[in-house]
């Protein structure tokens, strides 16, 4: 078998949601230039009352057997890559050959070992694997050596909501009746915001624990928009309303040397690694002590042969992983091919998975809170020809 084509498209459809979608959004590292913190919530374009434009990049690999592989959604940006940059490396490859070509591919982008080209050949991973399940008539977490277990417990981010005390206490209760057992939510508010920021910050998390109750757990993010004092002073004031942990208090290229000091001074479990890319970055999180919980990301860290050797390397430091959430169908697949003490939590990002996962016809969602595995060949998803009002090749 050989890949004849790497088809790179771009959807088009429009999403309906009564209400204002994104209600709020997470502090950023820009937020310290006023023009940018007084920027308001979300991307995702509004047509009218009630509808939204979703626009979605995908890639297809195609085969002169006639199986193919899908993978996305992607941006724009790394369609580009794929039709101008990876396409020329792979196009007559065996598509099952996925450590060949991820070496090939990652020894050719010099430039590329991380951001938009190394978020391309992520995408392009997954849509290998798929092509691989389906070609064995099999799921890809069967091939991955799994199932370990048939269902994943999934946790429930709440990127997007309202921090209006009342609306947390609401959606929260949501998200409990909903079955979720932990729930994340994004603070709003750094070091330049002074006392009434650490206010709101500390008001945000007390709220979500008076309102969950002491069995759901509570995660806390802060984006890479902290530094180290701020940081281990947030650590130490919510230390009494037991987070399970906080989220990438410092921007990547800090967090090995900023991360490792807080996390010796904070009595809160310290999260991060969505930023990294490859085993070597994450390898970079494990030999400075910098993470309790590490969250590389399937689709913007190598994909998932990639995550597969992150998840290796973790294991001999007896560090969990619990993947960033950008891709939920690929991420379930890896995650049943791991132990479940080595990659225990499925994170749902509710709003964004409305996006995400729009043009599929079957979604993976969470019931009762968890995922449940399926037969389905492939990574399992199909894309829903009713919901997209336009289509234009991309390369």
């Amino acid at each position: 078998m050989k890949i004849t084509r790497l088809h790179v498209f771009q959807l088009e459809g429009v999403m309906e949601h009564p209400d204002e979608f994104w209600e709020e959004r997470l502090v950023r590292p820009i937020d310290i230039y006023p023009e940018h913190k007084a920027e308001g919530a979300g991307n995702t374009p509004k047509l009218a009352p009630g509808k939204y434009q979703i626009v979605s990049g995908f890639v297809e690999v195609e085969t002169d057997e006639g199986v193919t592989g899908l993978g996305g959604p992607i941006t724009a940006d790394q369609a580009q890559i794929i039709a101008r940059q990876l396409a020329p490396i792979v196009v007559g490859e065996d598509p099952r050959a996925t450590e060949r070509i991820w070496d090939k591919l990652y020894r050719s982008q010099v430039h590329g070992r991380g951001g938009v080209t190394m978020m391309a050949i992520s995408a392009l991973d997954c849509a290998l694997w798929d092509l691989k399940g389906k070609w064995a008539g099999a799921p890809v977490y069967r091939l991955l050596g799994g199932p370990t277990r048939t269902e994943i417990p999934a946790y429930a981010s709440a990127l997007g909501y309202s921090l209006e005390p009342s609306l947390v206490r609401e959606r929260a209760k949501m998200i409990v009746g909903q079955g979720f057992r932990a729930t994340k939510w994004f603070f709003r508010h750094g070091p330049l915001d002074g006392r009434e920021g650490i206010r709101k910050n500390l008001e945000l998390a007390q709220t979500l624990r008076e309102t969950v109750g002491d069995d759901v757990d509570v995660m806390l993010d802060a984006w890479m928009s902290w530094d180290v004092p701020y940081a281990t002073m947030m650590a130490q004031r919510l230390a009494d309303l037991r987070p399970r942990w906080l989220e990438e208090p410092m921007m990547a290229d800090k967090e090995r040397e900023g991360c490792a000091l807080i996390r010796q001074r904070s009595p809160i479990p310290i999260a991060t690694g969505e930023h990294q890319y490859t085993r070597w970055g994450l390898k970079g999180l494990m030999d400075s002590h910098s993470a309790d919980v590490l969250q590389p990301d399937i689709y913007w860290a190598g994909g998932i042969s990639e995550v597969l050797k992150i998840c290796a390397l973790a294991s001999t430091y007896d560090l969990p992983v619990i993947p960033h959430g950008h891709s939920v169908p690929a991420t379930a697949h890896l995650i049943a091919s791991q132990p479940a003490n080595l990659c225990p939590l499925l994170e749902y990002l509710i709003k964004w998975n409305e996006v995400h996962q729009f043009f599929f016809k079957e979604p993976v969602k969470p019931v009762n809170g968890v995922v449940r595995l399926t037969e389905k060949p492939g990574i399992g998803v199909e894309l829903d020809d009713a919901k997209v009002v336009a289509r234009r090749e991309l390369g």
